[in-house]
């Protein structure tokens, strides 16, 4: 099993997670396999189950924490989200580049039991941008926003825990690095 091609990707909400990560994994020629995380956050109107998220209840959501299903799970503005073991095991196994988006709790927690992951940090180009791309999603409530740029600026400070931090100035440019930044850990992983 080669645990580079465990493909971790994190940054704080608002910073274009979604928008940047569609560039890089509908290019086929990377042939990345994205683990759908589970969430108990309600699902946006234009989301699908099953696609973008498992979306849980809270108690389903428990149930499965305490059948230790997760191979990460953290609770992140007032939600819960986790990485089910089903989504990843299958696709390492097959020497498959899996995909997983996730916060930076359990980012600590894959690489306890996957050091050399591929670690990719997606930051914003300052504070004061994310918050104005938080405001224009008009998904969130004001105090929700704030709340999102307190945990931002917590995760911002923690981005020496990634192998790779690229900033999202222009989705298009940073999903050229990250591009790029994969077809060298591909060729490197096969040698």
């Amino acid at each position: 099993m080669n645990e580079q091609n465990i493909l971790i990707f994190s940054g704080p909400s608002g910073v274009g997670k979604n928008t940047v990560s569609k560039y890089f994994l509908n290019d086929s020629e990377l042939n990345i396999y994205p683990s759908i995380s589970a969430t108990t956050r309600k699902k946006r109107k234009e989301e699908t189950n099953g696609k973008e998220y498992y979306f849980l209840t809270v108690e389903e959501f428990q149930t499965k924490i305490n059948n230790n299903e997760f191979v990460e799970w953290a609770k992140y503005v007032d939600n819960y989200y986790g990485t089910l073991k089903s989504e990843i095991i299958d696709k390492i196994n097959n020497n498959r580049m899996v995909y997983l988006e996730i916060e930076i709790i359990g980012v600590k927690n894959i690489l306890k039991i996957f050091p050399n992951a591929t670690t990719i940090f997606l930051s914003p180009p300052s504070i004061e941008e994310l918050e104005k791309r938080l405001i224009s999603r008009k998904t969130e409530t004001k105090d929700i926003i704030k709340k999102r740029i307190s945990k931002a600026k917590e995760e911002i400070s923690q981005k020496d825990l990634f192998k790779y931090v690229v900033i999202n100035d222009e989705p298009e440019r940073a999903a050229e690095e990250i591009k790029n930044i994969i077809k060298r850990v591909k060729t490197n992983s096969e040698m």
